[in-house]
């Protein structure tokens, strides 16, 4: 048996147990893995050295490597966001709706637990935590098979993970972790009908596509996020720095970062020029349209596969754009259904970005980098979904259940 059948094994045998928890329970056992990350944390930044240094070996960018870096701030900030889910209500066993039918049959509707799930990710170490925490939380077993650039400090953050399990009441056996860094254990992963309930992919547009068009599990679709911020004519210029400069820099390796800053010709071309130097200042590569490169000869030419790129990286594409239909032309042509933002003092033109903006998260005069669980009160996420089924945004606790039904009667048959 291979290590993923096995995993994936030990796992569904767990769920049924694990779905039969009290809440208080469930709690106790998150509050236990918080506390032991922190008191790990020495062993768990070794690991995390280890993945680091092997990624300057290969290459890896300074933003991704920033990604995997955990240092002592981003554990407890990890361990803190289990503390917020068990502190979060429990949406198992809520009743959602009551049916009274003419027959005398009382039809309930509850949330339920959606088995086993499985996460596919890349080199985000937090990710393992937060999709153990929430999947627990939920109810839910969890196979995650995380990226072969963080397998050290994957693999010393579930042997935490389960020394602190051995003294709750939940099975330690419902958290797994799939050490194969072979692509074949994916691909075997998403062949699981029977043992893997449901898949959810983490990652880049490769990962996550390899995923959606191969898996024969049921996949919940987190998608790449080619974000853009529109600053249209009227928009208050420091308000405009401010908000791209966060959504471009703060950040830039993650999914809810600006890839493309869209431009009202009408906007203040002064204001435009000092935003520029900001981002300049910042080490931002900037590439850009013909009009761009007027204002900017350093700037780069954009091309039309750099408006369909996620950077993850500190490069940015502008464009400027004569009305806003143009504005939403080119986030329908090369969004992802992310993340988009408009900054204007224009309430009708934010009106219609609002409505028209086809995305799981639309924002008026506010970064995007605000697409997150956490910031959005969900304690943490199991990722940003971009599909329009069950769940889309940012998924917390609710996203990880489905519903049943439960009919009681006095001897109803039906004529």
């Amino acid at each position: 048996m291979s290590e993923v059948v096995n995993k994936a094994t030990l796992a569904h045998q767990a769920a049924g147990k694990l779905a039969n928890l009290s809440t208080s329970a469930k709690n106790e056992a998150l509050m236990l893995m918080a506390e032991a990350l922190v008191h790990q944390a020495d062993s768990i930044i070794t690991a995390n050295d280890e993945d680091i240094e092997r990624g300057r070996r290969e290459g890896t960018s300074e933003s991704m490597l920033d990604r995997l870096r955990l240092d002592y701030m981003r554990i407890e900030a990890i361990a803190s966001a289990l503390r917020q889910i068990a502190d979060l209500d429990d949406p198992v066993g809520t009743l959602l709706e009551t049916i009274e039918r003419p027959n005398g049959l009382i039809i309930e509707k509850i949330r339920v637990p959606l088995g086993v799930i499985g996460i596919i990710y890349e080199a985000r170490p937090n990710v393992t935590v937060d999709a153990a925490g929430l999947s627990l939380k939920t109810g839910n077993a969890v196979v995650l098979r995380g990226g072969s650039a963080a397998l050290s400090s994957n693999r010393r953050i579930v042997e935490v993970l389960h020394e602190a399990l051995e003294h709750s009441a939940m099975p330690k056996e419902a958290l797994q972790l799939i050490e194969d860094a072979d692509r074949a254990s994916v691909n075997e992963l998403m062949k699981l009908n029977g043992l893997i309930d449901v898949i959810i992919p983490r990652g880049g547009s490769s990962l996550i596509q390899n995923v959606v068009q191969n898996s024969t599990v049921p996949v919940i679709e987190t998608g790449a996020g080619i974000c853009h911020t529109w600053i249209d004519a009227s928009a208050d210029s420091d308000m405009a720095r401010d908000i791209v400069l966060n959504a471009k820099v703060q950040r830039p390796s993650v999914c809810n970062s600006m890839e493309t800053l869209l431009v009202h010709t009408g906007y203040d071309q002064a204001a435009f020029l000092q935003l520029a130097d900001a981002l300049r200042q910042h080490q931002v590569e900037i590439r850009g349209c013909s009009h761009t490169r007027e204002l900017l000869p350093w700037a780069e030419s954009a091309t039309e596969q750099d408006y369909a790129t996620e950077y993850n990286d500190y490069i940015l594409n502008i464009k400027f754009v004569n009305n806003l239909d143009e504005a939403l032309q080119h986030i329908a042509t090369y969004g992802t259904k992310h993340s988009e933002c408009i900054v204007t003092r224009d309430e009708e033109n934010a009106a219609r970005f609002m409505q028209e903006v086809d995305a799981a998260a639309v924002y008026h005069n506010a970064s995007t980098r605000f697409t997150d669980g956490f910031e959005f009160g969900f304690g943490a996420e199991i990722g940003i979904s971009t599909q329009k089924l069950h769940a889309r945004g940012p998924m917390g606790l609710p996203a990880l259940t489905s519903t049943k039904y439960r009919i009681y009667g006095n001897g109803q048959i039906r004529q």
